[in-house]
């Protein structure tokens, strides 16, 4: 083989074998920093102690302080089913029952969601997007669910 037709070849192997390792390790850091956002009714199908997000409605009631530390528990719907969360830190101010919000958090052994972090709706017409299209997606009558959260727009 010719000297010239030989470093040709080898330049090229290096540049093949060096965008291979990028884009490999690219795909890799991705895929272990996505976290997906999963509705209440769909929580069943989320990964124990994998990164999500869960959005909902907190059910008026539900919202549980300890006493001696930061912990808040409460619940959230989508109008299907419910999911338990429970928050270590400091509630946005506009978090309240019967609003929407949305959790990041991983799920534990026992179903309920350890987050993270906390995102609340900012106005009366505001609904995170994630929400409103998981809840405007499912078949299921929600009139009556309304009063719970009044900021989703259930389609009615």
């Amino acid at each position: 083989m010719h000297p010239v037709r030989k470093q040709r070849l080898i330049i090229v192997l290096f540049i093949v074998l060096g965008s291979s390792i990028v884009v490999g390790l690219v795909m890799w850091s991705l895929n272990s920093n996505l976290n997906y956002f999963y509705p209440p009714s769909k929580i069943a199908e989320a990964p124990v102690g994998k990164a999500i997000r869960a959005g909902g409605c907190v059910v008026p009631g539900s919202v549980v302080q300890a006493k001696d530390t930061l912990r808040v528990d409460f619940v959230i719907t989508d109008g299907v089913a419910d999911l338990a969360v429970t928050y270590d830190k400091i509630l946005p101010a506009l978090f309240g029952e019967g609003e929407a919000a949305v959790m990041k958090g991983r799920l534990n052994e026992k179903g309920v969601l350890v987050a993270t972090q906390v995102l609340a709706k900012h106005d009366e017409n505001y609904t995170p997007a994630e929400v409103s299209k998981s809840v405007q997606n499912d078949s299921v009558d929600r009139s009556k669910d309304v009063e719970i959260c009044k900021g989703l727009n259930y389609g009615t």
